[in-house]
């Protein structure tokens, strides 16, 4: 009787080699869930009316924002559907989520105007990021191009903050005159146009962490923990502010610079 001749398996190689292809990196992108989590619990706090849950929320947004990006870079796990997924999850975290939480704070008594301008913020932060990924490549590192997205977030949940930790709510009129829904209203305006402006903000990316540095800037680095840790909302939201109108600060320097040239 012939022997049957042994068969070869098939290698399953093109069923592995798709599923690497699908497959995805966990690391980074459990980051970057953590940061869309954080900003739909600010969304869902807000609705509650637990305001300073959400403004606590989307800081912890930034900063599970901030790292996953890192962690991709030292582990070597970038991928594209990490950038798309990221994108997605500032959409939510420092667009969606900031609107609302200031809409429902300080801006729905002012009826269309408020809603307006909670839909100006919300569509700001939707073309910045487009804008972002659209020109990674071809932008200058050494800024980023309008106001970025997660610093616009922060500016607005730190009026929240603040507010909250001395006890102002969102319809509170200052020295019978001026309403807070008014500087909220101004802020989310601010926030979005500053966000699809083309004025430059100072990104850091060009800071080196393995190079030296003087004494003094460790000492600078502990006094802005202590500063931070002895009050989080007030520092935090003078820090973003800072940074907000740094870029016009930054324009008119460079206008004037311009116009000294021209006339030397």
């Amino acid at each position: 009787m012939a022997e049957i001749p042994n068969r070869p398996r098939r290698h399953h190689s093109f069923m592995e080699s798709g599923l690497r292809e699908r497959s995805i990196y966990l690391l980074p992108n459990l980051f970057t869930t953590a940061a869309l989590f954080a900003g739909f619990y600010a969304i869902v706090q807000a609705m509650n009316g637990k305001f300073e849950h959400s403004a606590v929320a989307i800081f912890i947004a930034m900063v599970m924002d901030g790292l996953d990006g890192r962690v991709a870079r030292m582990t070597n796990t970038q991928s594209a559907f990490g950038a798309e997924y990221d994108s997605l999850s500032d959409m939510v975290s420092f667009g969606v989520a900031p609107a609302l939480v200031m809409y429902v704070w300080a801006l729905k008594p002012l009826g269309k105007l408020g809603w307006i301008a909670a839909f100006i913020y919300c569509a700001g932060a939707a073309l910045r990021l487009a804008r972002f990924n659209t020109k990674l490549d071809e932008s200058d590192k050494r800024y980023f191009q309008g106001l970025p997205s997660p610093a616009a977030a922060a500016l607005l949940a730190g009026l929240v903050w603040v507010s909250y930790e001395n006890h102002v709510s969102g319809t509170e009129v200052f020295f019978d005159a001026v309403k807070m829904q008014w500087v909220a209203w101004s802020i989310t305006l601010f926030a979005g146009l500053s966000m699809v402006s083309d004025l430059r903000y100072y990104s850091g990316k060009d800071i080196n962490l393995r190079r030296s540095v003087p004494f003094v800037v460790i000492l600078l680095i502990v006094l802005a923990f202590v500063l931070i840790s002895y009050s989080p909302p007030e520092v935090l939201f003078a820090v973003f502010l800072g940074y907000g109108v740094s870029g016009y600060v930054l324009w008119i320097w460079g206008k004037r610079k311009k116009a000294a040239r021209s006339q030397g």
